[in-house]
């Protein structure tokens, strides 16, 4: 089934999704390959919960067996935030927006998204 027109929904459920990031691509959000929907990613949130060491996050959209980049190992400094989608992306069937840290146990993020059939 195809993803539905964005002019013509019929549903639009608000969703947040929450992670302990690990050093494994690991996906915080996955729109399914027959899922009939489109997820409207509107903001990402990785905070640095280690109060000494700085972190390096990497958010990649997977499709088709492939990682596309939209933040390639950014320092996030000790005990700081960094806003990694503060604009809108869509996740087409199939489609996930994964994280990896280059420590375990040092990030944690926060998506917020919309599921739209």
């Amino acid at each position: 089934m195809a993803a539905p027109n964005v002019v013509n929904v019929a549903t639009i459920t608000g969703k947040t999704a929450v992670q302990a990031v690990g050093t494994s691509a690991t996906a915080i959000v996955s729109n399914s390959a027959a899922s009939g929907k489109v997820f409207k990613v509107n903001a990402l949130y990785v905070s640095n919960v280690d109060g000494t060491n700085n972190a390096d996050i990497t958010v990649d959209l997977f499709r088709s067996s492939t990682a596309y980049r939209i933040a390639l190992t950014v320092v996030v400094p000790a005990d700081a935030s960094l806003d990694v989608i503060s604009k809108p992306i869509y996740l087409e069937e199939g489609d996930s927006l994964r994280l990896t840290a280059n420590a375990a146990s040092d990030l944690e993020a926060v998506c917020s998204y919309e599921e739209i059939s």
